[in-house]
């Protein structure tokens, strides 16, 4: 994976990704966007009105990707304008903060409208935000691991603040968009004798067996203290 913040490597993208962050306000996610699409953390953040996204290209498989990420408003008044830009989306990150216990008790319904807008294969990341505030948590670490596991969402803890597990959580889910991508092309590809039905039928991807990606996987469902 690529270090590098900002423009692109060369001229050449391989795959462009929508990713977008959902959350109730305030849990960090402009936070997140600024720690991995430019490796910045301001403690004068504003709420976000409205949409605003970044990019960050890396490499995956030798591929060149460019994460197109989405930052949605948590506001409930901005929920209304932000649904249209799910679509498209082929990744999600879904963002509480774990030293508020309400913002986790909304997972479920930000939850519900992702995939009510979103596509079916979509890869979605559940995050819990802010872990370096850890004498203030009010959702342990279980809580988000047996949500994860039930909803078959990957998980994992971070801090923006202090850039932890930032770039796995957000690699991790771009690795999960292209393993999918991938294998949907080279369905296609063998089903081209078939016709477009069966071209453009595509398939369900489930990916079981992946122990990087797997939410059940406790090596990366959530951050460690070391």
């Amino acid at each position: 994976m690529s270090n590098l913040y900002g423009g692109d490597f060369n001229n050449k993208i391989d795959y462009v990704f929508k990713i977008v962050l959902i959350g109730d306000s305030s849990v960090g996610k402009s936070q997140l966007l600024s720690r991995f699409a430019r490796n910045e953390f301001s403690l004068d953040s504003k709420a976000t009105i409205g949409v605003e996204f970044q990019t960050r290209t890396v490499t995956i498989d030798h591929k060149t990707i460019k994460a197109q990420i989405w930052d949605t408003a948590g506001q409930e008044r901005y929920r209304a304008v932000t649904s249209a830009y799910y679509r498209g989306a082929v990744g999600a990150m879904l963002v509480y903060d774990i030293t508020k216990r309400q913002s986790f008790d909304h997972v479920a319904r930000w939850l519900e409208e992702l995939r009510s807008h979103a596509d079916k294969n979509i890869a979605i990341m559940l995050v819990g935000n802010k872990s370096d505030l850890g004498t203030l948590r009010d959702v342990p670490t279980e809580d988000g691991k047996e949500f994860a596991q039930q909803e078959n969402l990957f998980f994992m803890e971070t801090s923006a603040l202090e850039a932890t597990n930032v770039e796995p959580a957000f690699l991790n889910v771009l690795t999960e968009i292209y393993r999918v991508v991938s294998k949907k092309a080279l369905v296609a590809n063998e089903a081209e004798s078939g016709g477009k039905e069966s071209l453009l039928k595509g398939t369900d991807i489930v990916v079981p067996s992946q122990e990087l990606l797997s939410p059940a996987n406790s090596k990366f469902s959530c951050c460690r203290s070391s």
